[in-house]
């Protein structure tokens, strides 16, 4: 049933594609840390080569996934297929954090549609790449995106965005630096 693999192939990444979500977990060195999942969605991810994949971080109550790359670099991504064939796709590997300013930036923001609220771009060296069969997933229909956290974010603008990350996402709740 389980399939290994270092690199994405083509029929992964078209897999990858047609997914609506995915989800991230984390967690701290520090064994008595918080572990972290967070789901994703809207049009957020992308493979930029068979062994790197990014996605855009989204400003949220939160800021787990960043901590945790920040201090150790480990996660793991999760597809799984809630329509169709069951599939569940895991993605692991080191992550890194690239931020507005930095000097690739741009370049990696530039394949993502323009939402609001971007924090930072997660990048995903892949050291792991494992299928398995997803039989107990259950079928769910896909209704659409929710509206929520982009009118939240133009509501904020700039510099209610900036006062907010600095109040909510300067540090994790074990403590771990966040965004600058």
């Amino acid at each position: 049933m389980g399939k290994l693999s270092t690199i994405l192939d083509e029929s992964t990444i078209s897999f990858i594609r047609s997914q609506a979500m995915f989800f991230v977990a984390s967690a701290p060195l520090d064994a008595a840390g918080h572990v972290n999942i967070s789901p994703k969605g809207l049009d957020t991810f992308r493979v930029l080569d068979g062994g790197r994949v990014a996605y855009l971080d989204l400003t949220g109550s939160g800021i787990e996934t960043v901590a945790h790359i920040k201090e150790n670099g480990r996660v793991v991504i999760m597809f799984c297929a809630f329509q169709g064939h069951p599939k569940i796709l895991r993605l692991h590997g080191r992550g890194r954090v690239v931020e507005p300013g930095e000097a690739e930036f741009d370049e990696l923001r530039r394949p993502f549609p323009d939402l609001e609220g971007v924090r930072s771009v997660i990048v995903v060296e892949l050291t792991r790449v494992s299928q398995s069969c997803g039989f107990g997933v259950p079928l769910f229909k896909y209704e659409g995106e929710r509206p929520q956290l982009e009118a939240w974010a133009k509501q904020k603008g700039a510099d209610g965005l900036k006062t907010y990350r600095q109040n909510k996402n300067s540090s994790s709740i074990d403590g771990l630096r966040g965004l600058r």
